[in-house]
């Protein structure tokens, strides 16, 4: 593609230095914004995103809490209702259940319970996922139970532009918002351009153009889709792949139009089937395409028992390529 030549010139980065330059950026941009949350200081984070932040800006700004969840995300919703923009970091998905009473009831409820006079802008960051041979308790996929959750925005960036966009428009939001960083993108390398700012965080986006049957997934399993996608055209079967974005409030729009032109879908999420999102995506489209479609829905999920250790299990646990391309010709057959 060719570039103007007053254009910023792209760089090579990974998915973990965006969302460092995010945190940074948004440091510097507003005097308000701190970061708070285990080991993201002095040891740089327990994926090494926050890595040089404490030199940088200082112990005021990049705090390094107790292991008490509930503790600091309490304190950070105090600090958003008095006037301060945190980000909270914590450091897997499946700690933050120890902060689910903070999250639940207090930071998604407060606006309502006060009759809107205080909101929370507050931006809560967690490494979710599996892959990285971290075993049951640290391997889970929980975003669709948060995006159940009225009065917060749930997001699941999957591409470098996103990972580095997404905290900036999070940051300006008037209520909470949790964003979903797969760790298996951590080392995920690609362009992007110098000095990209914010993106919205309210569309899908259709990251593969197709014709025969909509995949439809998110976060670290957008990746696989295309794969997935690829493989499938090689068999001249061409898949649209929609990257939801947002989890909570989800884009039926950009759903539909696609299901409306295959026919036909597939959805894939790294949580469990039951009571998935997966399951809710779903029934939105048996409730809003119904007639359009030619066969009935699929579904790609994990496998539902604790995430094993040993990775072969793993890897059949969870979704892969050859998975979604048997699930999508399973719906091609159909007529």
């Amino acid at each position: 593609m060719l570039q103007r030549a007053d254009a910023p010139e792209a760089k090579e980065t990974t998915y973990r230095e965006a969302v460092r330059e995010a945190i940074r950026e948004a440091l510097a941009r507003d005097q308000r914004v701190f970061l708070m949350g285990e080991d993201v200081g002095r040891y740089g984070g327990c994926y090494a995103v926050t890595k040089g932040l404490l030199a940088e800006f200082g112990p005021e700004r990049i705090r390094d809490t107790p292991l008490s969840e509930s503790g600091f995300t309490g304190a950070g919703i105090g600090a958003a209702m008095a006037g301060m923009r945190p980000i909270v970091e914590l450091m897997t998905v499946n700690f933050s259940l120890l902060a689910l009473d903070q999250i639940l009831n207090n930071a998604a409820t407060i606006r309502h319970m006060s009759g809107n006079q205080f909101g929370v802008p507050l931006v809560i960051r967690l490494a979710t996922g599996a892959g990285r041979q971290v075993a049951a308790q640290h391997s889970h996929s929980l975003e669709g139970w948060y995006a159940h959750i009225p009065g917060i925005k749930v997001l699941a960036p999957a591409t470098i532009e996103d990972a580095r966009g997404m905290l900036w428009t999070a940051l300006e939001d008037p209520d909470p918002v949790l964003i979903f960083e797969n760790v298996m993108l951590y080392n995920m390398t690609g362009k992007l351009a110098a000095g990209a700012g914010p993106v919205a965080i309210d569309k899908a986006a259709v990251r593969r153009v197709g014709r025969d049957i909509t995949l439809i997934t998110y976060g670290g399993s957008l990746w696989k889709t295309l794969d997935a996608a690829a493989a499938l055209a090689a068999d001249n079967v061409e898949a649209e792949v929609i990257d939801l974005r947002t989890l909570r409030p989800l884009d039926d729009e950009t759903v539909m139009a696609s299901v409306v032109k295959t026919r036909r879908a597939v959805i894939v999420d790294e949580g469990w089937r039951s009571g998935s999102l997966a399951a809710e995506i779903c029934t939105r489209v048996v409730e809003q395409a119904f007639w359009d479609l030619d066969a009935p829905i699929g579904r790609v999920c994990s496998e539902e028992v604790p995430m094993p250790y040993p990775r072969h299990l793993e890897e059949a646990a969870m979704p892969q390529a050859a998975k979604i391309v048997a699930a999508a010709k399973a719906a091609l057959a159909r007529i």
